[in-house]
């Protein structure tokens, strides 16, 4: 579940001090700026400035939206004459070395391992109904380098390393803190069959089998994910990584995509997963809008905690069939229900 973030933007020196004068949703307006975009000057404290023209625009008037004021400068769409990010080279020996998957004289043995086990799985579901599917990669190899090329030229263009587990840097959280037991009210623990499901999916990805995903950017919505082809429900997409941090550490942090690891009876010890300097395709899967019926109908996977092992992590799981083409989305609010998506597309 994403971390809460409060509702009300707290106004930096981007944003112009507000002037009462309507009885809009927080009271306050700007006499002297407007939003470029709706031409309203309502919710002064949440009308960003350009370092550049000056020129005022919505939080939630931008494509993408923006969830909170970002720290340093800020140029606004005229100012930085935004374009399609640079894709990244379909190179197979580039795509190997950014992903680095694992070369094996045994790749073909353990194709047949996998294909194997994937028969073993799908026999087992009648049996339990709840038992998570491992993806199914895409058989054509060219298909899942254009796949990865299209996650590379995302990570790039955001500036952010490819891994996929959770990362313990220096100053942060330690391993050690990452302790399921710690959880308030508990925490559900994953079944042995599905930990040996989620390993397998870790090892497909090693080789370079892939999800089957692509990520595309929109100019509405910025990166988004979809399927590639069919996927099943109950089929596990990906697992949310980054660093992991405290929560104490990031109360004020700019993030807009932190995820809850750790919620703690003692919140000195709760943890989160920080993906802004290193991540997966997990960071660039979009929420739904928690305030619009529509948004909530365009859910189709959703954000599960397990204890895997004595530690905490986070699995995004289809939560129905989803068809080749259509764009994953997940609900960013859990027990919280504080994320601000209201204005989400």
């Amino acid at each position: 579940m994403a971390v809460a973030k409060p509702t009300t933007m707290v106004p930096r020196r981007r944003t112009r001090a507000p002037k009462r004068y309507s009885e809009d949703e927080d009271g306050w307006g700007c006499d002297d700026v407007y939003c470029e975009r709706c031409g309203s000057g309502d919710f002064g404290s949440k009308l960003l400035l350009c370092d550049k023209c000056d020129k005022g625009y919505h939080l939630f008037c931008l494509r993408p939206i923006l969830v909170s004021v970002p720290k340093g400068s800020w140029f606004c769409p005229s100012c930085t004459n935004i374009k399609q990010p640079q894709l990244f080279p379909l190179v197979q020996t580039k795509i190997v070395d950014f992903f680095r998957i694992r070369r094996s004289s045994e790749s073909m043995e353990n194709q047949s391992n996998v294909k194997k086990r994937k028969r073993a799985c799908s026999l087992a579901v009648s049996k339990r109904k709840r038992k998570l599917l491992a993806y199914n990669p895409t058989e054509d190899p060219q298909r899942r380098l254009e796949q990865m090329a299209s996650l590379a030229t995302a990570l790039k263009a955001s500036g952010t390393e490819y891994i996929d587990g959770l990362t313990y840097r220096p100053g942060m959280a330690l391993r050690s803190a990452n302790c399921a037991a710690l959880e308030k009210g508990g925490m559900q623990i994953l079944p042995k069959e599905d930990i040996e499901t989620l390993n397998l999916c870790k090892k497909m990805m090693e080789k370079g089998e892939c999800p089957p995903l692509m990520v595309v950017f929109d100019p509405v919505e910025g990166f988004t994910v979809q399927a590639d082809r069919y996927i099943k429900d109950l089929t596990i997409i990906t697992e949310y990584v980054g660093d992991v941090d405290y929560l104490k550490n990031r109360e004020n942090d700019d993030g807009d995509s932190m995820m809850t690891l750790l919620h703690a009876s003692n919140p000195s010890k709760s943890l989160v997963i920080c993906p802004d300097k290193r991540s997966n395709i997990a960071r660039f899967v979009n929420g739904i809008n928690n305030f619009s019926p529509d948004g909530r109908k365009k859910q189709n996977v959703k954000c599960v905690r397990y204890d895997v092992n004595g530690e905490c992590r986070v699995l995004l799981i289809a939560n129905r069939d989803i068809r080749k083409g259509e764009r994953l989305y997940y609900d960013y609010n859990g027990y919280e229900h504080e994320y601000p998506t209201e204005h989400f597309v």
